[in-house]
């Protein structure tokens, strides 16, 4: 994979070229984006940032390009050089990528090479329909459940009889979708889970940090969700700017990292620089901005407390928690939902990007996930067809 050079040409001659707004004075964070951070974080993607070394790092892993109903379905297979690792699908959120983890791909394949016991994996990662390199799509429909049918055929396709799943954000809910329609699914792993109460639910036992996770839910739906309704109801419209406008996407995607990160003032304290423009870079240089949007107007009803939300699976569950996400679960409302979750793991820090954030977290949660599972009696062990 390599984009002409024509195109980073083009790239940083409308960064240089953007039209700034006015802002009003002392507001900070409080109204979106502030200009002065945002430009000198698109002077640095212009002048200082290295896409190239983005596609090098990329292209060092064996990539593959599919098609399931006529949509390109762009994905990485890493296997793993231990015969007896455990084949694990990983699926991205929104705003980002498969390259969130490739500073994941090497711990998790060998982890006698980095110094690490545990189980290895076979990675898939395959990027979202409407997503980088696996987008721009064209054809309506792909929500979660066709998502998830499509991962499953490109796991046959690649031999994996039994397999594990993990995803945060947007990937979260595809995993559990798999997890819930594919019976070669051994187990899911999320660091992302939504937990709202339902009428149902008596709240009076819940302690104090539980009420203060669903004010901190509440407040997400109320006053942090402004891109996931756009994105829901208006795909096509906000698609023209974030098509047009590398200041624009920039923008868009980074308040995401300022918001849902462990950071206090800079994404960057708890996330490379260098990461964030790479997602948003692969964005532009594939001009999947509204294509990507339009993944939220497909899977609108399917999201949790919708009216085709899919229902738990009967799987092995584990769940990673970060204090630092935006909608950090309440595990009482949740083990009323998903009655089969085995491990769940309360993070000291970090937020909602956590193979960024957190790799060493990241990786360790899965190791643990997979040796448990193998420990257990009657868990089917994942394996790959000769």
């Amino acid at each position: 994979m390599a984009f002409p050079q024509a195109a980073l040409d083009d790239l940083r001659r409308r960064i240089t070229a953007a039209r700034w707004p006015d802002e009003i004075p002392g507001a900070g964070w409080t109204r979106g984006v502030p200009p002065a951070y945002l430009r000198e974080l698109a002077a640095y993607w212009s002048d200082g940032f290295d896409w190239r070394r983005v596609e090098a790092r990329l292209n060092a892993h064996p990539q593959l390009l599919t098609e399931v109903d006529g949509t390109a379905l762009h994905l990485l297979h890493v296997p793993s050089p231990d015969p007896g690792a455990v084949p694990l699908l990983i699926t991205h959120g929104w705003p980002g990528s498969v390259l969130e983890f490739l500073d994941v791909i090497g711990p998790l394949t060998d982890p006698a090479a980095h110094g690490a016991t545990g189980p290895a994996f076979h990675l898939v990662l395959p990027t979202l329909p409407g997503f980088g390199l696996s987008g721009p799509t064209r054809r309506p429909g792909w929500n979660l459940t066709r998502t998830a049918e499509a991962w499953a055929r490109i796991m046959r396709g690649l031999g994996y009889r039994r397999y594990l799943v993990q995803g945060g954000d947007l990937g979260a809910w595809v995993a559990l979708t798999l997890a819930g329609a594919d019976p070669a699914v051994a187990g899911a792993h999320v660091n992302f889970l939504v937990t709202p109460p339902s009428e149902e639910d008596d709240l009076s036992a819940l302690d104090g940090r539980d009420i203060a996770r669903l004010d901190r839910l509440g407040a997400f739906f109320t006053n942090g969700s402004g891109y996931m309704k756009v994105q829901s109801t208006r795909p096509q419209t906000i698609g023209y700017a974030l098509t047009d406008s590398p200041v624009g996407l920039l923008a868009w995607a980074v308040e995401k990292y300022k918001e849902w990160s462990g950071c206090t003032d800079r994404p960057e304290e708890v996330i490379d620089r260098d990461d964030i423009l790479a997602n948003v870079t692969l964005t532009w240089l594939t001009a999947t901005g509204g294509s990507s949007a339009h993944f939220y107007y497909e899977t609108a009803e399917q999201m949790p407390g919708g009216p085709a939300a899919p229902p738990p699976p009967d799987v092995p569950l584990a769940v990673s928690v970060y204090p630092d996400d935006p909608a950090p679960p309440v595990r009482a409302l949740a083990e009323r939902r998903y009655p089969r979750i085995v491990q769940w793991r309360e993070h000291p820090r970090g937020g909602h990007f956590a193979s960024l954030e957190e790799p060493g977290a990241f990786v360790a949660d899965l190791r643990d996930f997979a040796a448990a599972l193998a420990a257990r009696p009657s868990a089917a062990r994942a394996g790959r067809r000769a």
